[in-house]
């Protein structure tokens, strides 16, 4: 004879849930506590940044002499100074080269040559100053001899043109040359293709045009990049300055 087994009510079937429910917090609480217990740091959220200028200027200050110091890669042994960058930290415009030259490595300042002179032209012509837009490169050590920055230095590098970016938080970037877009970028794209229309760069409108030392060679070329800076001039409209 067969034996039928009663169907369990649905009280027994909710108290069966609960217990369950019960169970599992209790779980998820206990490794919770586990997790504290062996120090494991939860990951932190990122740090807002304070719109306050002087919260910003010593987070610039800080930045500026922690890249001072830094050794992490062969540049450090043939610099004579570190070029950080100048100008405004509140610019909405920023102008990012590739790395110093001579006349930057020796006075510790970006664009200060031949053709830093015609970047100063460049944003007179745009309205602004040198003052009210922030100019830096991707590197800040110079390369011995001028040469392209190896990808390795970029990779060691960029974290402090991050910092900075994150920080000034411009309403465009200025990509000054084909080293520097293909860098913010991630691209192997040519400047050629690349200049003429607003890219992004972590949320961030960024121009790729030609380097002003390129336009030292090519001076047919001033008039594209005459072209690139009248379309940031009129994104940032006449309310641009800092």
């Amino acid at each position: 004879m067969t034996k039928s087994f009663p169907s369990p009510s649905s009280d027994a079937i909710r108290n069966d849930l609960l217990s369950l429910v019960k169970s599992v917090r209790g779980q998820v609480l206990d490794a919770d506590r586990l997790y504290v217990a062996v120090d494991c740091k939860r990951p932190s959220p990122a740090p807002k940044i304070k719109s306050d200028g002087r919260d910003r200027a010593e987070a610039f200050h800080a930045l500026s002499l922690e890249a001072a110091k830094c050794r992490q890669c062969p540049l450090a042994q043939t610099r004579k100074n570190v070029v950080f960058g100048a100008g405004s930290l509140s610019a909405q415009v920023v102008f990012v080269g590739e790395a110093p030259g001579a006349d930057e490595d020796e006075q510790g300042l970006p664009f200060v040559g031949k053709a830093g002179q015609l970047l100063t032209n460049i944003i007179t012509a745009m309205g602004l100053t040198r003052k009210e837009v922030y100019i830096c490169n991707i590197l800040k050590c110079r390369p011995p001899g001028n040469r392209t920055p190896l990808p390795e230095e970029i990779r060691l590098c960029e974290a402090f043109l991050k910092r900075q970016l994150s920080l000034i938080a411009p309403q465009i970037i200025c990509a000054l040359g084909s080293v520097a877009a293909k860098a913010l970028l991630r691209t192997e794209t040519p400047i050629s293709a690349l200049r003429g229309r607003f890219q992004l760069y972590e949320g961030i409108k960024l121009m790729p045009t030609y380097h002003p030392a390129y336009l030292l060679r090519n001076p047919s070329a001033k008039k594209q990049v005459w072209e690139d800076v009248q379309l940031i001039m009129k994104e940032i409209g006449p309310g641009g300055r800092s």
